[in-house]
């Protein structure tokens, strides 16, 4: 039980401490890797934007698209509508700018089987793939053009941040605000690495050449900048292209999104297994392994861990400890579930429950992985679900 115990313990302490360090040290080792940009770069671009029902926001986001100051002759607008029904197409078709194309799907199959016809109807050689709830800074899309005129780069990833009203909310917003900064380190990392692991829906570019058809239930922005970088190009992050968006809202949302996400990629991950042989692909394997197989598995070394240490508490007073701060923080989590419901959560509590929410709605995804269920299609955050 002992060795149960530390190791358990010693994996939940490397996902979340030891892999940022070891990335630390290995930039540290090796030096960043340099980008070659050239901020006059500005090949055509297609942005395109995946909409379901998404009448209340589609107009703020065609504007704030249209206003980002890339060159007009070099930028097409396509909204991809998942067969709306909220008028959502209505308001598409209603703007005037040659600029925008509405392409709408003949049934509805999801965001990814979305994405693979918009491509196929794309005319820019750079493809910028947004949320409508996601508005970008004025130079965002010239700052992700830049980086294309390094040819060895294949896709870049943009940075996510929520507004100051959503940071004000209580509840789920603040803490995935924390869990996000968290993950922009790691992102800056990796990137300056060699290639980061994954993309982000909200905002992320790439080589319309480099660009596979993807199966229905794909997690499109984690699948696409793998298959980039298991074709031999980097996968960049660019924390100068900026989106704003709320983030998911209350704590209930946020549980059945990240399970949803899991399960996506998950069941991903197992048809990308080639990109694990560190034979092949050398540090990126490492990477993906510690930042993503061996984030989604912390819940099952939670569990080993609180169990080895009930049995092994009487032993030593130090295993006595570590079992009162375990069940400390669950009892903090406990409280902060009690809580959910209310405006404002204290810290105190919210944040081991987001941290405790966060695993087991990991664990139910791939629980529902392998049970065979999957997620195609999706409904926005801000509607009621």
């Amino acid at each position: 039980m002992d060795s149960l115990f530390w190791t358990a313990a010693a994996l939940v302490i490397y996902v979340y401490a030891g892999y940022p360090l070891f990335l630390l040290f290995v930039r540290a080792l090796t030096g960043a890797r340099r980008t070659q940009l050239a901020a006059d770069h500005a090949p055509p671009i297609t942005l395109i934007i995946s909409a379901y029902n998404e009448a209340e926001i589609i107009g703020e986001k065609i504007a704030n698209s249209l206003s980002l100051g890339y060159p007009a002759d070099r930028l097409e607008i396509l909204v991809v509508s998942d067969c709306s029904s909220d008028g959502t197409d209505e308001i598409v078709t209603a703007v005037k700018d040659p600029r925008v194309r509405l392409l709408r799907m003949a049934e509805r199959g999801g965001k990814t089987l979305g994405l693979n016809a918009a491509v196929t109807a794309a005319r820019g050689e750079i493809l910028v793939f947004s949320d409508a709830n996601a508005m970008y800074v004025h130079d965002a899309l010239a700052t992700l053009a830049r980086n294309f005129a390094d040819p060895g780069v294949g896709a870049v990833v943009g940075e996510s941040t929520y507004s100051q009203d959503s940071q004000a909310q209580a509840g789920a917003d603040k803490d995935e605000s924390l869990y996000w900064r968290y993950e922009v380190m790691i992102k800056r990392l990796e990137s300056a690495l060699g290639s980061t692991v994954g993309g982000d829906g909200a905002i992320y570019a790439i080589r319309k050449s480099l660009y596979r058809p993807m199966r229905a239930d794909a997690l499109s922005d984690f699948v696409n900048p793998l298959q980039i970088v298991q074709a031999g190009f980097r996968c960049i992050y660019e924390p100068q292209a900026r989106s704003i968006e709320n983030a998911a809202g209350d704590f209930a949302r946020e549980f059945r999104r990240k399970v949803r996400i899991v399960n996506r990629a998950w069941r991903a991950m197992m048809t990308l297994k080639g990109l694990l042989n560190p034979l092949r692909y050398g540090l990126f394997s490492l990477q993906i392994f510690s930042h993503k197989l061996l984030r989604w598995l912390v819940p099952v070394f939670l569990v080993v861990c609180l169990v080895a240490n009930v049995a092994i508490a009487g032993r030593h007073w130090f295993y006595a400890a570590a079992l009162g701060i375990q069940l400390a923080f669950y009892g903090l989590a406990a409280i902060g579930h009690l809580l959910r419901r209310r405006r404002s959560v204290p810290r105190i509590f919210a944040v081991p429950y987001y941290f405790v929410m966060v695993n087991i709605a990991s664990a139910r995804g791939i629980a529902e992985a392998y049970r065979g269920k999957t997620y195609t299609t999706w409904t926005t955050a801000r509607a009621s679900n």
